[in-house]
């Protein structure tokens, strides 16, 4: 037989029972109300890359004579120096684009710390500098010097290395710049709208943008620009986050 002292006790757990439940509920429905409303994005990243040709040369064409004498090397100097002006004239190049500089001659015994056991006394350098907006003729001109070779012009490095090619420069960059970026944005909002469709939602509003850093390297995909590379690559990677609706 059931005791009646007990049926207040059950009917009291039974509402209390039936409070949790509801209340419960009640905060899994407010959860996914949250779910619902809160914010959706989707941050993506536009690459765009485009080889561009250099449109400007400066090459500087070093040469050296070393001897025991001042007054003949300095004349063997001279005379190679004339030797490349004449060689650039002949490749076309104009008085505007050829900045000849003064001849140095240096006396190795007059140096401190100097050694008079230096086997040549005097040693001498001059340079011409080629600078062009016609990098393609600079290019030419550079492959052709074997007759200065041949006349005896110690071609070498300003630095007096064996380096002495062309440096090639893009000072048309923001001619470039606006349609590149446009690509990276183009790209980017494509494969934002694809992530989105794959997800069922909808593409919204752009929220932030960073464009990025415009990179230049040369034309065989390494990064940096020593300068050597007459065809420059451009690479710019943009970030952009979108809504999803």
């Amino acid at each position: 037989m059931t005791d009646p002292t007990h049926r207040p006790i059950g009917l009291f757990a039974a509402l209390l029972l039936a409070f949790g439940l509801a209340a419960g509920g009640f905060l899994v429905g407010k959860g996914l109300e949250r779910f619902r409303s809160a914010d959706r994005s989707i941050t993506v990243k536009g690459l765009a890359e485009q080889d561009v040709e250099a449109d400007y040369a400066v090459w500087t064409l070093s040469f050296r004579r070393g001897g025991n004498e001042f007054g003949a090397v300095q004349k063997a100097l001279a005379e190679d120096r004339d030797r490349v002006v004449a060689f650039l004239k002949a490749r076309k190049f104009t008085e505007e684009e050829i900045e000849i500089r003064p001849l140095e001659v240096q006396d190795l015994y007059a140096r401190e710390y100097g050694s008079s056991n230096q086997p040549l006394r005097f040693q001498g350098t001059g340079r011409v500098i080629v600078k062009s907006a016609r990098p393609k003729e600079v290019a030419a001109a550079a492959l052709a010097v074997d007759p200065l070779i041949q006349a005896g012009v110690q071609l070498g490095g300003s630095d007096g290395g064996m380096s002495f090619g062309p440096r090639y420069q893009l000072r048309g960059f923001n001619e470039i710049k606006a349609p590149l970026l446009a690509q990276a944005t183009k790209n980017a909002r494509e494969q934002a709208e694809k992530f989105a469709a794959d997800a069922g939602a909808k593409l919204g509003a752009l929220r932030n943008a960073n464009q990025g850093v415009i990179t230049i390297g040369d034309g065989d995909g390494n990064s940096g620009d020593e300068g050597s590379a007459r065809v420059k690559r451009l690479r710019v990677v943009s970030t952009f986050e979108y809504a999803l609706e």
